[in-house]
């Protein structure tokens, strides 16, 4: 029933990965609240928090293409070490800006909209590398590690920012962020595996081509796109978490919202072993997109932190059910020689739907009130998921033989 551990002990190159990104991702979670909560504590507009998705979006849309192209064709480990530099030093250029004394508003956008940018050749290239260096046979266990890393990161590190930002301010979030992604590089340093993509005649235009033709192809990998953007587009609540967090305290507050769905994405995580034992994936999916719609419309009725915490912990944990068994269906789905570029496309399906989704909540936020735009949103999600899979028969029946 517990999380297994074996591929950390069976492949050292894959465990350097996960500790770096690992520590990578802990303190991208203090910039995760940070940012938010700084823009919305400049302007005191829940619209300008959701228009951070939509400067978000354009380079997830254009890079997550070309950036698990790139992915295909160069060598991975390589493109992984450029793109933490620059993440790296994207994060200072946020940390210095808010030591001003007006930090620039359109600064921070257009750091946010780089970090997005070069997460576009960084995610693919580590998707994709991971499937290299790990046998078939423990993608459902890696899978179970990666959200457990999400997770862990998830929860201590925007409780962390609560208190770092009450103590010490947004800057000093900024520069432990940047601690974080020095330590990653010194473990993606350790990777000895530095294999480069075989060349191939096709030029980079066509093999993009090739991945969407493939997606497309496959209504199981068509299913797991669709049920993931519906489902963030419409009940993606972080956009609202500094308002809220503003009704229940102030920062302290922030950190508990941000890590609130990690808890019980952990909690599941931590008790997934069963998961492995249940074979109808798509159905699965499906499920658990339905149970996260219903716990985010609860949440739009409730009046206290911990009750606004208890239901988004059991949305979490919804989501990184159905997380999982969308990383189980890519795993199987999609050959290594296409991993980067499908890699490409799994992260515009699961990033554009928050990001679209933070901007939608934020809109309805400032035109009406946080509360109708969290229970509106979890009914038309609920709607939308069923829809989806009445018109996706054979990705509701998928079981990966």
């Amino acid at each position: 029933m517990l999380i297994n551990l074996t591929p950390l002990k069976k492949y050292p190159d894959f465990r350097n990965l996960f500790l770096g990104q690992f520590v990578s991702f802990f303190g991208s979670m203090i910039s995760y609240v940070a940012v938010p909560y700084q823009v919305y504590h400049l302007t005191k507009d829940n619209w300008y928090v959701g228009a951070l998705g939509i400067v978000q979006l354009i380079p997830v849309l254009v890079f997550g293409i070309i950036g698990g192209a790139i992915a295909d064709r160069l060598n991975r480990r390589r493109l992984i070490l450029y793109s933490e530099v620059i993440m790296c030093l994207t994060v200072l250029g946020l940390a210095l800006n808010s030591l001003q004394e007006s930090p620039s508003i359109l600064l921070i956008f257009i750091l946010v909209a780089i970090l997005q940018g070069v997460l576009g050749f960084h995610r693919p290239a580590m998707e994709a590398m991971t499937q290299k260096i790990v046998s078939a046979e423990d993608y459902a266990s890696i899978g179970v590690l990666g959200s457990f890393r999400y997770s862990v990161s998830a929860i201590a590190g925007p409780s962390l920012a609560g208190l770092v930002i009450a103590q010490f301010g947004i800057s000093a979030a900024y520069f432990f962020d940047v601690i974080t992604f020095m330590i990653a590089l010194y473990f993606l340093f350790k990777i000895r595996f530095n294999e480069t993509p075989e060349k191939s005649d096709v030029d980079g235009i066509e093999q993009v081509k090739q991945g969407l033709r493939f997606a497309v192809s496959k209504p199981e990998l068509i299913g797991t796109y669709v049920i993931d953007i519906v489902a963030m587009v419409f009940a993606f609540p972080v956009a609202l978490f500094p308002a809220l967090s503003e009704s229940f305290g102030g920062a302290k507050s922030a950190g508990i919202l941000f890590s609130s769905m990690a808890v019980g994405a952990l909690v599941m995580t931590v008790f997934s072993g069963w998961t492995a034992k249940i074979k109808v994936h798509g159905r699965m999916v499906v499920i658990s997109a339905v149970m996260w719609a219903f716990f985010i419309c609860v949440v739009g009725f409730t009046n206290s932190l911990w009750s606004c915490f208890l239901f988004l912990a059991l949305a979490g944990a919804a989501d990184m059910l159905s997380g999982l068994y969308r990383q189980v269906i890519w795993n199987h789905t999609v050959p290594n020689e296409m991993r980067g570029r499908l890699s490409g496309i799994e992260m515009i399906s699961y990033m554009s739907g928050p990001l679209l989704g933070n901007a939608r909540a934020g809109w309805v936020a400032s035109k009406y009130s946080v509360s109708l735009s969290l229970w509106s949103g979890g009914l038309i999600c609920f709607a939308a998921v069923i829809l989806t899979a009445f018109f996706l028969p054979k990705f509701w029946r998928y079981t990966g033989k």
